[in-house]
């Protein structure tokens, strides 16, 4: 489809996104092409049109000569300004928002990420219905459940989606009860957990391929995969750990899909530790990493109360010195590697491994005799150096971290209650 990419630039307000993002978002849209792209300098908004008259006509000028079907304006749109500048450009437009939505609608595959999706949708849609008919002054008549006298057709629209809304979150409860049992379950299991975060199309599931020896879909696009994955990491110097592959993450996420992505994230919330994962060529580096920390934030997650290892990614698209590599490397908890030409990779899994060893220390525990499952945990994680059988149990020498002591703890509170 022949498509126009449309920037607008508020003199009043401080933009810090990179200009080549929302560009790239519209290359991953399924069967679009990009003909040309228009970055409009705005002193205001206008409440109606967004644009002011002059600018319309300047716009439609140039949809006119380029037969543009598909208006792409990086900026959410109420459904008034959408439904006006459809009208003005007699073209398909869609705000930053509705782009985002359909990139997650051709991207889900799971059946949680499907209805996650869908319901993203339906409460986007469901404020724009005034936009989607034109048939909305009629009336039609009826008795009880189907629409009283008088009833537009715009309520029985709203009354469907709304329907079909109880119907979604309904079906994503029973998902969610389902993940937490396999969550529950691999609790059982010794293997601790490492989640994969990071700004979207910053190399996540390439390097969680090349760390898994998987086939996880990547390309070089945003948004490439939406669905997290799991999957056994061997490690040289530890016991294996379960690496998790997450929804790149994004500013501006529209609000409608951090709500309906809240559930996928769980697993960055029960995590032991957190790669995140960055783009170490890209113009807005650092910028990039404040939005990745500040939806951590929201979590509940900061650098003080969980490990998280920065893995600075494609560093072959930087001709680094041996100067410049060796300064990288002076910095606490980041590894520098290229999922591209598989660099850095056994030294990644060596600073996974270490994450894991390091702040150990010893401890004596008691545990009665009816703790029997709790011991063979200890054992199962290979944390017991002596073990001695006394009077009302077996006292016990571990060596463990905070990470391996909070889990137990867990382990004893659960089987308190």
């Amino acid at each position: 489809m022949q498509t126009c990419v449309v920037r607008p630039v508020l003199s009043s307000k401080l933009d810090n996104l990179d200009f080549t993002e929302f560009t790239k978002l519209s290359e991953a849209l399924p069967g679009v092409k990009i003909i040309f792209e228009f970055i409009i300098n705005l002193k205001k908004v206008y409440p109606g049109t967004f644009f002011s008259s002059g600018k319309i006509n300047h716009l439609k000028m140039k949809i006119l000569n380029k037969s543009i079907k598909l208006l792409l304006i990086d900026y959410e749109l109420s459904a008034i300004q959408q439904r006006n500048l459809e009208r003005e450009l007699n073209a398909k437009i869609l705000d930053r928002t509705g782009l985002i939505l359909e990139i997650f609608s051709s991207r889900a595959l799971s059946r949680e990420g499907v209805l996650q999706v869908e319901l993203a949708h339906l409460n986007y849609n469901k404020s724009r219905l005034v936009r989607s008919w034109t048939h909305l002054e009629r009336q039609r008549g009826g008795m009880g459940f189907l629409g009283g006298p008088g009833e537009t057709q715009i309520e029985s629209d709203k009354r469907a989606i709304n329907l079909r809304i109880s119907q979604i979150k309904h079906k994503l409860s029973k998902v969610v009860k389902t993940r937490e049992i396999h969550r529950s379950s691999r609790n059982k299991i010794p293997f601790n957990t490492v989640v994969l975060v990071g700004y979207t199309n910053s190399g996540k599931s390439s390097l969680f391929n090349i760390l898994t020896n998987s086939s996880v879909f990547s390309k070089n696009m945003l948004f490439a995969t939406l669905d997290p994955k799991m999957k056994i990491l061997e490690l040289p110097l530890s016991n294996n750990i379960i690496l998790s592959d997450t929804v790149g993450f994004i500013s501006n996420l529209p609000t409608q899909l951090i709500k309906a992505f809240k559930a996928t994230l769980e697993e960055v919330i029960n995590a032991d530790c957190i790669l995140h994962v960055r783009d170490i060529s890209s113009n807005n580096f650092n910028y990039q990493s404040l939005v990745v920390y500040e939806i951590l934030e929201d979590l509940g997650i900061t650098k003080f109360n969980k490990p998280i290892l920065e893995v600075w990614n494609k560093t072959d698209l930087l001709h680094l010195t041996n100067y410049d590599k060796k300064q990288f490397k002076n910095q606490k908890n980041v590894v520098l590697v290229s999922a591209k030409k598989k660099y850095g990779i056994q030294n990644l899994k060596k600073q996974i491994s270490e994450l894991f060893n390091n702040s150990k220390f010893q401890e004596k525990i008691f545990l009665p005799f009816t703790k029997n499952n709790l011991r063979s945990w200890l054992f199962d994680k290979k944390l017991v150096l002596k073990e001695k059988v006394v009077r009302d149990g077996f006292s016990l020498l571990v060596s463990w971290n905070e990470i391996y002591k909070n889990k137990y703890l867990k382990k004893i509170k659960v089987k308190e209650n």
